[in-house]
């Protein structure tokens, strides 16, 4: 495993593991982080752990005009009732998205420095949130990093209520230009909105396009 030093570098993607993990160590600044976006790599770590930085192979990801939505949420959608913004609180929505409890996960990912880390890029316009809210009540949301060339990077996302999430994401996707969202890895959720996995190399290729 490569392991970063002051220097802002990274190794190859292709020397990552089998797993996905391609370097430790580093920092979070602002700086690297926007480098590692635009190679194909993202931070992810647990509290406690090192910092560990991961390219995985193959990469999950979704095409918005492979995106599902089912005839229920087709409906909510018609309600109405759920009002959704782009960039009106980011702090709020990563602090829920760090306090959300998540099955299989002891803890979470989303440390305080991450926190700190990801409220700067959207300072800098590179980190992104949408926000759900339910009678002026914030009920769901997502955040993620724009990288440019239409990839959206979609960190984490939380829901207080049924179907708030779900409701961002697919906002997000049906009133953008993205040509790519990275969900980075494997989950049955996004896998059921259209969500799948394509080789690395396809995606590196979406990143640079």
């Amino acid at each position: 495993m490569y392991v970063l030093n002051n220097d802002m570098v990274f190794p190859d993607v292709s020397l990552a593991s089998q797993e996905g993990i391609l370097a430790i160590g580093g920092d979070l600044s602002a700086e690297r982080l926007i480098l590692a976006y635009r190679s194909g790599i993202f931070p992810w770590f647990e509290q406690e752990e090192p910092l560990l930085w991961w390219s995985p192979d193959p990469r999950f990801v979704l095409f918005p005009e492979d995106l599902k939505v089912s005839k229920s949420m087709k409906q909510v959608l018609r309600n109405r009732d759920f009002e959704v913004t782009v960039n009106t609180d980011f702090k709020s929505v990563i602090e829920h998205c760090a306090a959300i409890k998540r099955s299989g996960q002891q803890g979470t990912w989303i440390t305080n420095t991450m926190i700190n880390a990801y409220i700067e890029l959207f300072d800098l316009g590179f980190a992104k949130s949408v926000e759900v809210w339910l009678e002026d009540r914030l009920v769901g949301g997502l955040y993620g990093v724009d990288v440019g060339n239409g990839v959206f990077c979609g960190e984490s996302m939380f829901s207080l209520v049924n179907n708030a999430s779900k409701v961002g994401f697919i906002t997000l996707i049906q009133n953008t230009n993205y040509k790519l969202i990275d969900c980075q890895v494997f989950t049955k959720h996004l896998a059921s909105l259209g969500a799948k996995e394509i080789p690395r190399s396809d995606f590196l290729t979406f990143l640079k396009s």
